[in-house]
């Protein structure tokens, strides 16, 4: 959904832990299409494999083998991509969570933000992010702090200038107003939309779990929990909107929704919700599936929630 091809933007030159050489990173997010060429993931640990579920609002016990094999056959789609895969440690620090690291930060033009979340228990993870940023030598450009609450699934770019921010449970409006300050000196302005109730603080429910943009000018949605004013800036903007079925968003748990983006019109999503995805072929999409039923339906995180977009162009 960018407005057009953009430059990447490179990091100053800086010398690694241990290294005699120095070396330059390419970095910078302003699109949520624009072709994926380096993104960080973190693989399941122990903590996610014998995650208590309802400690963590998964849906029941989780077979740790399956969701194992899951993630991996979706990291296998994503290098298909041809997208570059920063892997961030695995230290058993205990947070179940973390595979899902779309949330904790988000990337920018000219750096990161540390970002902290609405849900207390992912709060620890921002750390991890932080350290992935000094190992990398990709700049911090701002964070967000208390009373601020602001989570990536809240954070859709509509163009290299307009960022669309959600308020909900998991996002509030002390931290849309730090963010705003931090983007401000970047030419990019926040635009704001609120979020329903739906099914409560406990569950999930982000910007991203009723939008996921395919293209500039093409993204799939599911238009009951779609904010008003927002499905009017799409159609301001000549947005296409495909329309999810209600029955494949409810098997789903809203899942089907959730597509990563790794290039216009190419794109990875859940296997099982044959409409949704005759849709995006219909559209023109390319559509990679890979089977998500042990890793994304029971904890609630989807292929854009399993990465953290660290460069697009």
């Amino acid at each position: 959904m960018s407005a057009g091809p953009r430059a990447a933007v490179t990091a100053a030159p800086y010398r690694a832990p241990g290294s005699g050489s120095p070396a330059t990173h390419s970095f910078g997010v302003a699109s949520m299409t624009d072709p994926l060429r380096r993104v960080a993931m973190r693989r399941p640990g122990r903590a996610i494999r014998e995650a208590d579920p309802e400690l963590w609002h998964y849906a029941g016990p989780l077979d740790a083998g399956r969701l194992v094999r899951q993630y991996d056959a979706f990291a296998a789609c994503v290098a298909d991509s041809g997208a570059e895969i920063e892997w961030m440690d695995d230290t058993d620090d205990g947070l179940s969570d973390s595979i899902f690291v779309f949330d904790p930060s988000f990337m920018t033009p000219a750096g990161a933000i540390l970002l902290r979340p609405g849900k207390s228990l992912r709060r620890p993870e921002v750390a991890l992010h932080e350290t992935l940023y000094q190992r990398l030598g990709l700049p911090v450009i701002g964070r967000v702090e208390p009373p601020g609450l602001a989570e990536g699934g809240d954070l859709l770019w509509i163009d290299e200038t307009t960022l669309a921010a959600a308020r909900s449970f998991r996002t509030n409006q002390a931290g849309i107003h730090q963010l705003k300050g931090i983007l401000a000196p970047l030419g990019i302005r926040l635009v704001t939309f609120d979020l329903p109730v739906w099914n409560g603080s406990a569950a999930c429910l982000h910007l991203l779990s009723v939008i996921s943009p395919l293209d500039r000018d093409l993204a799939l949605v599911y238009p009951r929990l779609l904010p008003v004013a927002l499905r009017q800036l799409l159609r301001d903007r000549g947005i296409w909107c495909l329309e999810a079925s209600d029955e494949e968003f409810e098997a789903s748990n809203g899942l089907n929704l959730n597509v990563l983006a790794t290039a216009p019109r190419r794109c990875i999503a859940v296997d099982g919700f044959a409409h949704t995805v005759r849709l995006m072929r219909d559209a023109g999409c390319a559509v990679t599936c890979f089977k998500a039923d042990g890793l994304c339906m029971p904890c609630e995180g989807g292929p854009t929630c399993l990465t953290l977009p660290l460069w697009r162009e």
